[in-house]
């Protein structure tokens, strides 16, 4: 005969198996649209359908954009039902001439099952703000290392010296390279940085680099680190595509980026508040420039401008200069902050004023002009002819010419303090030379083996 104790604990397996049945043997997450459906439209479809480019007329760059309808005018999302949702069905179609990402693998299975599922659960947006930059909130990205050893050479697109002149920045591969200028010598490797670096800048104490890059179509980025140590301080700035260039103001209280997206933004430092945002170019930012107390900036641009905002004005236009005819890359201001020196693929150094906008000189260079450094009376510009102009800030005129590279010359980096000028070339090779000569102190390839 049962005991009491029997019988109840008869009863207590009963109602714990009855609370099972009745409920789902495993409870459904909710998919995030902020943690789990934002970085896939990022890194699988904004390249084609972001602020720059916008096929089918469909863009995924905010919450908003991904809710309306492309030309085809089906519902983009339709809450609750993934089969009547154009986004999804472009993802899993089997016609390959439809399927998105175009000119790409599938989207991962696992991936096209958390828009499903997103959708099914009733494709509800859980972001700060509907209308912002999908890339202002997605997690902080921990990029891939970088490889131990370089199968061959980088194109070095950024140089910069430290404030003493005894170590050098380099762009690389997911890092920036930090080598001694007087020898060569490799000192650091800086990790935890997107795919190419298109931008350097040391503050004055040389505590913080920041570098400025990103992964093409995908993602730009600003981030800060100790070069002493390597560790990141802060992410300054996320957004859509690469950014081109980074530059602190003389007094380091602001901090400009500039890039794909056609925007330049100014940071009040220390503590990285977004102070401007100026959109006036129609296509990408190239380069940037503070005049020497930080009340103007000066940008080049793809769209064939370079231009000059006032800062104490938000950022309202001054000049503009439209006297390239092809791509503008660099620009630095005149000793005075009066005049601006600009060159691009057009193979021409101009010179202009601020005030109007009109030519004040030019001179005519051998390739595409892709950089300028410009410290006191001292200009250099790189250039596709594979030399380094040292020219005079006063009249232009070709003071010596720096040979020695054996490809396109990308970038330049100026150290009055040493009397030292560096450059790096399309196959990876930097040399460093003495400024008052031209006589080549050190040259090596930027790349570990």
């Amino acid at each position: 005969m049962p005991t009491f104790r029997t019988t109840f604990a008869r009863l207590l397996l009963i109602a714990q198996f009855s609370a099972l049945a009745a409920a789902p043997l495993h409870a459904e997450e909710p998919v995030s649209f902020k943690k789990d459906i934002a970085p896939i439209l990022v890194h699988s479809c904004q390249a084609c359908h972001g602020p720059k480019e916008a096929k089918s007329k469909f863009r995924i760059d905010t919450f908003d954009l991904v809710m309306k309808p492309g030309s085809s005018d089906e519902p983009s999302i339709t809450p609750g039902k993934p089969d009547a949702s154009e986004l999804y069905r472009l993802l899993v179609t089997r016609d390959e001439d439809e399927r998105m990402p175009k000119k790409a693998d599938a989207l991962p299975a696992a991936q096209a099952a958390l828009v499903k599922k997103w959708i099914e659960q009733g494709a509800k947006f859980d972001g700060p703000d509907a209308k912002a930059a999908l890339v202002d909130y997605l997690p902080r990205v921990e990029h891939p290392a970088a490889p131990a050893t370089y199968a061959g050479p980088l194109p070095i697109t950024a140089l910069a010296f430290s404030p003493d002149g005894k170590t050098l920045a380099v762009s690389g591969y997911h890092e920036v390279l930090l080598f001694n200028p007087e020898t060569g010598e490799l000192v650091r490797r800086i990790g935890n940085i997107a795919q190419r670096t298109y931008g350097l800048a040391y503050s004055k104490d040389g505590h913080t680099l920041a570098v400025a890059g990103g992964n093409p179509g995908e993602l730009g980025e600003v981030r800060l680190f100790n070069p002493n140590d390597g560790k990141l301080i802060s992410v300054l700035l996320s957004t859509s595509d690469v950014v081109f260039d980074v530059k602190y103001s003389r007094d380091e209280k602001l901090l400009a980026a500039c890039g794909a997206d056609n925007a330049i933004r100014i940071f009040e430092m220390p503590d990285g508040r977004l102070k401007h945002t100026i959109t006036n170019h129609s296509d990408w930012v190239m380069g940037i420039a503070f005049n020497h107390d930080a009340t103007q900036i000066a940008s080049a641009s793809r769209d064939k401008t370079a231009k000059v905002f006032d800062l104490k004005k938000a950022g309202d236009m001054i000049s503009s200069f439209s006297d390239h005819n092809d791509q503008v890359d660099s620009v630095a201001f005149a000793a005075d902050d009066k005049q601006v020196f600009s060159s691009g693929r057009d193979r021409r150094l101009f010179q202009w004023n601020v005030a109007d906008g009109k030519k004040a000189g030019e001179v005519g260079l051998n390739g595409e002009g892709f950089e300028i450094a410009l410290e006191g009376e001292t200009l250099l510009v790189t250039s596709s002819d594979r030399n380094v102009r040292r020219m005079s800030a006063k009249d232009r005129g070709n003071q010596k010419t720096f040979s020695g590279h054996k490809e396109w010359v990308y970038s330049a980096a100026l150290h009055e303090g040493t009397k030292r000028a560096a450059s790096g070339g399309h196959d990876g090779e930097v040399r460093i030379w003495k400024l008052e000569d031209g006589a080549t102190v050190t040259s090596f390839v930027a790349a570990v083996k």
